[in-house]
């Protein structure tokens, strides 16, 4: 972050300082945990259902913080710290945010959809990388914190910016847009996640459309190409739909899937074809990739530039992510999380990959509202058509994915709990066995099971 002084900040939030002096030093980092204090930082407590972070103002000043951004004072001031006060510590979040934003005249890229953000985000970025200094979202810092956050480490070095912007309820991406203000703006696809709170798919597409409610312009909107539902879109910007349809303007060809060793396809846009490596597992990244050459093009990539950034993408934790075990045993952790198209993505790589067994270990998966039961059980049959061997279902939820699979002749077991599961994931865990391991993360942090299985001594 660059340096802003006090008077900066008070300006951008319409705060007030409460204990002015001269010498207050300048800011170059901003925290709202006061468990992870930056020495000399602003410190903003967040309020929460649970939490006030204004109860942890002075441990936060103790460990280095240089002042506070607060909407209730302390009792007593130190004064060799600085107070500003403001009504709303979010709020003031995000308008320091945009200030700070508007300091750097570079191209923003925000990026949302249904499945697979935070992959779409890496390739683009790691495609951009080739030839520009690019900022990206860390992990997956895409809220109403997060954003604000990864804004703040913009330097004078970056020439571009790759935001990923994540919602579950409306008004989530026009709020997160009014700080970003893209550029360029991608949706990656429309599916039910989220569909709890928003309805229908309809009510997802309207959600995930507020990312152009703050599109410049001459701004330009990158979109699946291949999504029904994104295809009802009439938008006044220039629009490149990118997929395997006639009509994509960015379009996928002569697709190659390799397996767990990754995807080969051909890209062509109006100003060039490109033949294009894709070394991570999963025929659904030719999606990102066609977006990622999309965006290079306009922001001045050449082409050698573009071929050897797609090549460099090597995926993201516990998205897709290939174990190898002794005895052949594979483990394909795709744990982060988990919503109808993603598992149904999931169970057809897995069916695609190599050993001669395969095994669905799969989980609960969240904020489908009355869809839940449907959702559950269409997974478990497309992984009995899809020629699974053995599906593990874990949790309350997925008792639906193990009838779905038993109805349509395939063999599966249900666990109510992961302890509960745990001899019989060891039993099916054979030799030359690959095993998806899925399910929504916060309810059911799978990750567990990736590590249990990684622990064993398998004596084969």
């Amino acid at each position: 972050m660059l340096p802003m002084t006090v008077r900066e900040i008070e300006s951008a939030v319409g705060g007030v300082w409460w204990n002015p002096r001269e010498d207050a030093p300048a800011v170059s980092a901003v925290c709202t945990d006061s468990r992870d204090i930056a020495p000399g930082c602003l410190f903003v407590p967040w309020k929460g259902e649970r939490f006030d972070g204004h109860d942890f103002i002075d441990s936060a000043l103790e460990a280095g913080a240089a002042g506070i951004l607060c909407a209730r004072l302390p009792a007593d001031f130190r004064p060799d710290k600085f107070y500003i006060k403001v009504d709303d510590t979010r709020l003031a979040l995000k308008a320091l945010a945009s200030a700070y934003r508007d300091r750097f005249d570079i191209p923003f890229v925000q990026i949302t959809g249904s499945v697979g953000k935070t992959t779409t985000k890496e390739m683009i970025a790691t495609v951009l990388s080739a030839g520009l200094k690019v900022l990206k979202t860390p992990e997956n810092f895409n809220n109403d914190i997060g954003t604000p956050l990864t804004l703040f480490g913009l330097t004078s070095e970056h020439q571009a910016a790759v935001i990923e912007t994540g919602m579950n309820h409306f008004g989530e991406i026009h709020y997160l847009s009014e700080l970003v203000r893209p550029d360029i703006a991608v949706i990656s696809n429309v599916g039910d996640a989220h569909i709890e709170f928003l309805g229908s798919r309809e009510g997802i597409l309207k959600a995930k459309s507020e990312i152009f409610d703050f599109l410049k312009p001459d701004g330009v909107a990158i979109l699946n190409g291949d999504d029904a539902l994104l295809n009802t879109l009439e938008l006044p910007f220039t629009t490149l739909r990118c997929g395997q349809s006639e009509g994509c303007s960015v379009r996928v060809s002569d697709v190659a899937d390799r397996g767990l060793d990754g995807t080969c396809c051909r890209v062509t846009t109006k100003k060039d074809v490109y033949d294009l490596t894709i070394n991570a597992p999963g025929q659904h990244l030719v999606y990102c990739a066609s977006m990622a050459v999309a965006i290079a093009e306009l922001l001045g990539l050449d082409h050698s530039q573009i071929v050897s950034g797609v090549a460099a993408f090597q995926g993201v934790g516990n998205r897709m992510e290939v174990v190898r075990l002794s005895g052949g045993r594979i483990i394909l952790n795709d744990c982060y999380n988990a919503n109808p198209q993603s598992v149904a993505a999931g169970l057809e790589v897995l069916a695609k990959s190599t050993g001669s067994r395969k095994l669905a270990i799969l989980g609960d998966m969240g904020e489908l509202g009355d869809h839940g039961d449907a959702a559950h059980y269409n997974i478990g049959a497309l992984a009995a058509m899809l020629g699974i061997d053995m599906v593990i279902a874990i949790g309350e939820k997925a008792e639906k994915i193990a009838e779905g699979t038993l109805a349509s002749g395939g063999c599966a077991l249900h666990f109510p709990d992961k302890d509960a599961a745990k001899d019989e994931l060891l039993c099916q865990f054979e030799p030359d066995t690959s095993a998806l391991v899925k399910a929504s993360h916060f309810s059911m942090h799978f990750e567990t099971i990736v590590e249990f299985l990684k622990a064993q001594d398998y004596q084969d």
